[in-house]
């Protein structure tokens, strides 16, 4: 099975791919890490996206594809994609690309979310300095404030869970990856699910609409 998952940053997809990961034995395809783990690596397409990044340019979506290529091409697993594709151009060459595997995708799933909570969410998030865990000091906190339950190490408000960063992140998603709900709803393999509820809740109903039992 090979999935898909897009919603606003802060809907509650990675902690979703965690969980779908794991039940459905899907491999969780993260292109940031991916690109992050090439270029540490100082691969022949590591140092090509280094090189954009390095004059401050984006890194060019065919080079991103042939990342995933590279990583994946030989993976028999079902792959479960969180946060690729960002754009219509980007889902098409991954259309390309599962045709000349013989493959098919066979679900995008839509974390639905008010745009209020995504804001509540994101300026309540605080991420381990440490082991990098992260929590909601409203829904999700420490034990002791400021301080990870697992490593011990402080707790931080990362650059881009900032009220003022938060506002640019989600216009750019409305930009860029908002047509991507129009292009999938005409695939006929599009579903969408309340990413309001609580992550035990969403991943229950996202497995129900798989037709999988939990």
């Amino acid at each position: 099975m090979n999935i898909i998952l897009l919603g606003y940053p802060g809907s509650g997809k990675g902690t979703l791919a965690k969980d779908l990961s794991k039940t459905l034995d899907l491999v969780h395809v993260s292109t940031g890490d991916i690109l992050r783990d090439e270029m540490a690596k100082k691969t022949p397409l590591g140092l090509e996206a280094s090189a954009y990044m390095a004059g401050g340019r984006l890194v060019p979506d065919r080079l991103v594809m042939d990342m995933l290529k590279s990583r994946l091409g030989a993976e028999s697993r079902g792959l479960l994609f969180d946060g690729f594709p960002r754009t219509v151009a980007q889902a098409e060459m991954l259309d390309g690309w599962f045709t000349s595997r013989g493959q098919d995708l066979d679900a995008v799933v839509f974390l639905n979310v008010e745009e209020t909570v995504v804001m509540a969410r994101l300026g309540s998030r605080r991420t381990c300095t440490g082991c990098g865990k992260i929590y909601n000091v409203i829904s999700s906190p420490p034990a002791k404030e400021g301080v990870c339950d697992a490593c011990g190490k402080p707790l931080m408000t990362r650059e881009d869970d900032k009220t003022e960063v938060i506002a640019k992140r989600i216009q750019v998603y409305k930009d860029q990856t908002e047509p991507l709900l129009a292009y999938y709803r005409a695939s006929g393999n599009f579903l969408e699910a309340d990413g309001g509820k609580t992550p035990d809740e969403v991943t229950k109903d996202v497995l129900g609409l798989l037709h999988v039992k939990p």
